[in-house]
């Protein structure tokens, strides 16, 4: 058994090395993906593509127009960045990143969601505020930013004391959760989640220790 998963592994690799990732190095989601690939150790090309650039070819990749895009060497196309992860964490054994046992996938899962959720609410925020003040709709505002603030206080209420969010072990939950609190530096500077969520900066300073996350920061832009 353990030949079989070697071979299928190497094949994978040999495929690998024309894997493409489009995507923007401000993205969260672009971020989870390229987080993923490093602590996979997957050699891929970085291939910088905003869908609201008018030159953007994104579209032709995802019809939604959105990134992150895994290309395959075969040009099959996956996204968005939960089914990129499920993909890289099934296509490679190194360093399983999503649990096999349900009750803890399940969690992690969970744990994704709860992540990606409260960015989503960040980036309708961000998008709201860069119309005209005139056009702004406060009300939208309000709602997102309760999402944001509900998720960090769901997220702190979870981690408690644990090392990571599902327990002992590094996982996909903690990849999500570190961009998710990323993001939040990137386009919320005036929230001072930190000193509310101390347990959550905890976390973040130790994942940013990590390589995979030293080597993304997204830029101050």
């Amino acid at each position: 058994m353990h030949g079989v998963i070697m071979a299928r592994f190497l094949l994978f690799l040999a495929d690998a090395l024309l894997m493409k990732l489009i995507g923007t190095p401000t993205s969260p989601y672009t971020r989870k993906a390229r987080v993923v690939l490093a602590e996979k150790r997957i050699e891929y090309d970085f291939v910088i593509d905003a869908p609201y650039d008018p030159a953007s070819r994104v579209a032709a990749h995802n019809p939604l127009g959105k990134v992150p895009v895994l290309v395959l060497d075969d040009n099959t196309t996956i996204f968005d960045s939960r089914v990129i992860a499920e993909y890289l964490d099934n296509a490679s054994p190194v360093a399983k990143l999503i649990p096999e046992d349900t009750r803890h996938r399940i969690q992690t899962r969970r744990w994704e969601a709860l992540a990606d959720g409260c960015t989503d609410a960040v980036v309708a925020v961000v998008m709201e505020k860069r119309r005209p003040e005139q056009y702004q709709y406060g009300e939208w505002i309000a709602r997102q930013q309760g999402k944001v603030d509900r998720a960090l206080h769901a997220m702190a209420e979870d981690l408690g004391q644990r090392n990571w969010c599902c327990g002992d072990f590094f996982n996909l939950s903690d990849i999500a959760v570190g961009c998710c609190l990323g993001f939040l530096d990137l386009r919320l500077q005036d929230l001072n989640w930190r000193k509310t969520y101390p347990n959550l900066a905890k976390l973040s300073e130790k994942l940013g220790q990590r390589a995979s996350f030293r080597d993304t920061v997204p830029p101050a832009t």
